[in-house]
């Protein structure tokens, strides 16, 4: 039965050859995959997805519309006297705090 510093050694061995194999496939897999993008126009977000801001990744993974694809969205509630609009997301403006939110829906 093999010491467990000749299976460390081994194990070792083993890992350097697969980096080895690795690194000896890189390339071909490289220009395989720019082949395929060049023969089908592919653009970096068809491939890898749009991008999100560096603030959504380091959030709880709860994002708002707005963050997720740059466009606010629409109001549905419009306060009468003012004019002022609020989406219906994040922190109740004043203007509705603690009253029945119906009478202040924009018709759509």
């Amino acid at each position: 039965m093999a010491t467990y510093l000749e299976l460390k050694a081994q194990a070792e061995e083993f890992a350097a050859k697969a980096e080895q194999a690795r690194l000896s496939e890189l390339q071909t897999v490289l220009d395989e995959v720019r082949a395929r993008v060049k023969e089908y126009g592919l653009t970096p977000e068809q491939v890898f997805g749009r991008k999100r801001a560096a603030s959504n990744r380091a959030s709880d993974g709860a994002s708002s519309p707005t963050a997720r694809n740059g466009t606010p969205l629409p109001p549905v509630y419009r306060d009468p006297k003012t004019g002022k609009t609020w989406s219906g997301r994040g922190r109740e403006p004043s203007w509705i705090k603690g009253k029945k939110r119906d009478r202040f829906l924009i018709a759509t």
